[in-house]
């Protein structure tokens, strides 16, 4: 039996290729058969769950609640809505020249701010200079006014324009002192960075008494340092202490970006107090001097001398009284060297220049003389030498 059972199943007949290709086809089209039904059902179920869905009211998410603002806060927004309408968001026109024949017309914004009811307006020189087109904005949703160039200073990175036609409830910005500050104290500046009017930034004090380059051989000196953002097209804007006032005029920044780096530079408003009404009444401002020409610092600086290094004392000056001795041209011999103002020590002719505003027009200033490796001590009249 076993041995029969070994002979059928060693000769059973083996099925045929076409009999196995035929069952093959059979079970690939049940397969799909049944894929297919099972994408209908779920792919009905999931409209019918979709149209469910809609019938359903969409809700959004509840607030929550939350108490008053804080009071650091509250004094914050406080402020703001009160400085806003007294700042000014600047726009120039410039005639740019193309190569030698063409020329194009550049924009360019800055801030400022209003400083009394008569229309005048206070921005940086560097604002509006070379401007052919100068428009001021008032606070949101106010149209433009054209405005008309009064007087400017480049040495002070100062200048006023005065609106063409005076609006209504013009509110000058208040002011404040400068000689008071103390590093740590809150500030905050409002302007129109990168062209976006009415932005605020805060920060503080970082430091004081620090010189502030405005042109060739020119700084200031006493500007105030300061952490809150100030960005391209801030300049001209007002720094403001916590209660509102102006204590600075913003200027510059120091940055390898050409942005923000939380090291900013305002011009002190006891300066900026001192010389706007200079250029409102006159065009220009009194520049600080004793009567003496110096020699190119450039050339100081590379023969290694600190100081101020007088080439030529003017007739009938404070520098001549004081008896003053210039370079000698032929011989090349050094005469008085500068290097003091009042015991601060003048390492350029650009520290010189703000010393002597620091002591002001009309006072006295001590100057630290050397010669022939000898030191002495001179009083000499600051006088204006831009007076006309």
């Amino acid at each position: 039996m076993e041995s029969l059972n070994r002979y059928v199943n060693l000769h059973r007949k083996a099925p045929s290729n076409k009999r196995i290709h035929f069952q093959k086809k059979m079970k690939k089209a049940s397969l799909c058969l049944v894929v297919a039904l099972a994408t209908t059902l779920s792919s009905t179920g999931g409209i019918s769950a979709q149209r469910e869905a809609a019938e359903k009211p969409v809700v959004p998410r509840a607030v929550t609640p939350r108490g008053p603002l804080l009071e650091s806060e509250r004094s914050l927004v406080a402020l703001f809505e009160v400085a806003a309408p007294s700042v000014a968001y600047i726009t120039t026109e410039n005639l740019v020249q193309r190569g030698f024949f063409g020329a194009s017309v550049a924009q360019g914004a800055g801030s400022g701010f209003v400083w009394d009811t008569q229309g005048h307006v206070v921005t940086n020189y560097h604002v509006i200079q070379d401007a052919r087109k100068v428009t001021v904005q008032l606070d949101a949703g106010k149209e433009p006014l054209s405005a008309t160039f009064v007087g400017g200073s480049p040495e002070y990175d100062l200048a006023v324009v005065k609106l063409t036609q005076i609006p209504a409830g013009l509110k000058p910005i208040p002011l404040g002192t400068s000689r008071d500050l103390k590093i740590g104290q809150s500030v905050i500046a409002i302007g129109k960075p990168f062209g976006l009017s009415r932005t605020l930034t805060s920060g503080v004090i970082s430091a004081l008494d620090r010189y502030l380059p405005t042109q060739e051989y020119a700084e200031i000196a006493g500007a105030i340092q300061t952490d809150a953002a100030i960005n391209p097209g801030n300049s001209g804007g007002p720094l403001l202490d916590s209660a509102g006032r102006l204590i600075g005029v913003n200027s510059a920044i120091r940055s390898n970006s050409g942005s923000s780096s939380g090291v900013g530079f305002a011009i002190p408003v006891d300066l900026v107090n001192r010389i706007v009404p200079q250029l409102i009444a006159r065009g220009y401002a009194a520049s600080p001097g004793i009567g003496i020409v110096p020699v190119n610092p450039i050339l100081v600086a590379q023969n290694g001398i600190k100081g101020v290094v007088i080439e030529q004392v003017r007739p009938r000056t404070p520098a001549a009284s004081a008896g003053l001795k210039p370079l000698a041209r032929r011989s090349g011999e050094l005469g008085d060297v500068i290097t003091a103002v009042n015991g601060r020590e003048v390492e350029s002719l650009s520290t010189f220049i703000a010393e002597l505003d620091r002591v002001g027009i009309g006072n006295t200033a001590e100057l630290t003389v050397t010669r022939d490796g000898k030191t002495r001590k001179e009083r000499v009249q600051v006088i204006d030498t831009n007076q006309k």
